[in-house]
C-alpha cells in the first residue's frame, strides 16, 4: 500500500525543472505529469506509461544498432 506524500511535497517536471507546483498536475510547457520532487526515474517512468513511446523507443534503439552494425563492415 502506498502512503500519502506529505502536504509540503512539491511536484515537478521531469523536462522542465523549474516548474514546481504544491499539487500534482500538468506541466503547463509540454504537458507532462508532474511528479514529486526527487522522484528517481522520472523521465524513463514518463516513457513507459505509452505503449508508443516504448515502441519509439524500440525503434529508435534497432535503427541506432543497424546503423552501427553497417559502419562495422
Amino acid at each position: 500500500m502506498r502512503e500519502p506524500m506529505p502536504s509540503d511535497t512539491v511536484y515537478v517536471c521531469p523536462m522542465h525543472r523549474d516548474v514546481r507546483l504544491s499539487q500534482p498536475g500538468k506541466c503547463p510547457h509540454c504537458g507532462m505529469a508532474l511528479l514529486p520532487e526527487g522522484t528517481r526515474f522520472g523521465l524513463m517512468r514518463h516513457m513507459l506509461s505509452s505503449p508508443m513511446h516504448i515502441a519509439l523507443m524500440v525503434a529508435v534503439m534497432l535503427a541506432l544498432m543497424a546503423g552501427l552494425m553497417m559502419l562495422m563492415r
